[in-house]
C-alpha cells in the first residue's frame, strides 16, 4: 500500500488505476487456482469411500487426498466459513465496518492522515489499522471465535472426507505429492506468463 500511494502521489485516477492491476492480477491468479480443482462428483464418489484399517492408513489416505483434491478443500472451506458467518450476522457486521474502515483509510481518503498535527504515513496507517483490527476481532468481538470455529469445522469435514476415501484410483504424480498441499499457493501456469 506504501508504494500505492507514493507511486500515484495522492492522484485519484493513478490510485484507481493501480488498484484495477492489483484485482486484474488477483483474477487471473483466482481463474489459475480454480484450474485445478477437480469435479465434485468425483470428490464424492461413494463407491469410493471405506473405513481405513489403521490409523497409518487413514494419515496416507488423508495426505494423498489432500494433495490431490486440495482446491476441492479450500473451496469446501471458504464457503463453510461463508456459512459460518452469514449465521452469526453481528460478526459479519463488524466484519463489514472493519473492510469499510480500512478502504476508506487507504483508498478513498487521498489527501494525507494527520493526527494530532502530525502526519501519518502509510507504514503507520497499515501498522495502526492492523493492530485495531487484531483488538477488534480477538478481543472486543466474537469475530475470532466465529473464525475459528468455521475453520475447525472445515477442517474436521476434511480430515474425515480425506480418511474415507480410498485414494487408489486418483492419478497422482510424485511430484505433486513431494509439493504437499500448500502448492495451490505457487503461481499457477496459466497466472505465471500473465506480463502487466
Amino acid at each position: 500500500m506504501a508504494q500505492m500511494g507514493a507511486a500515484s502521489g495522492g492522484n485519484p485516477a493513478a490510485s484507481t488505476g493501480a488498484m484495477a492491476v492489483i484485482v486484474t492480477r488477483l483474477k487471473d491468479y483466482a481463474g489459475g487456482v480454480l484450474a485445478q480443482r477437480k469435479p465434485w462428483n468425483e470428490v464424492v464418489d461413494r463407491n469410493s469411500f471405506s473405513k481405513p484399517n489403521t490409523i497409518a492408513e487413514a494419515a496416507s489416505r488423508i495426505r494423498k487426498n489432500a494433495t490431490y483434491f486440495k482446491v476441492n478443500y479450500l473451496i469446501a472451506m471458504l464457503l463453510t466459513t461463508a456459512v459460518t458467518f452469514v449465521m452469526n450476522p453481528t460478526a459479519l457486521l463488524v466484519l463489514a465496518l472493519l473492510m469499510g474502515s480500512w478502504i476508506y483509510v487507504f483508498i478513498v481518503r487521498t489527501g494525507p492522515l494527520v493526527i494530532g498535527g502530525r502526519t501519518i504515513s502509510d507504514r503507520e496507517k497499515l501498522l495502526g489499522m492492523s493492530a485495531a483490527s487484531f483488538i477488534v476481532i480477538f478481543f472486543l468481538t466474537s469475530v475470532g471465535t466465529v473464525f475459528f470455529s468455521a475453520l475447525s469445522l472445515s477442517l474436521a469435514v476434511v480430515v474425515a472426507h480425506g480418511a474415507l476415501r480410498e485414494p487408489d484410483n486418483l492419478f497422482i504424480d510424485e511430484g505433486e505429492t513431494q509439493t504437499g498441499l500448500f502448492n495451490i499457493f505457487a503461481v499457477p501456469p496459466a497466472a505465471a506468463t500473465t506480463t502487466v
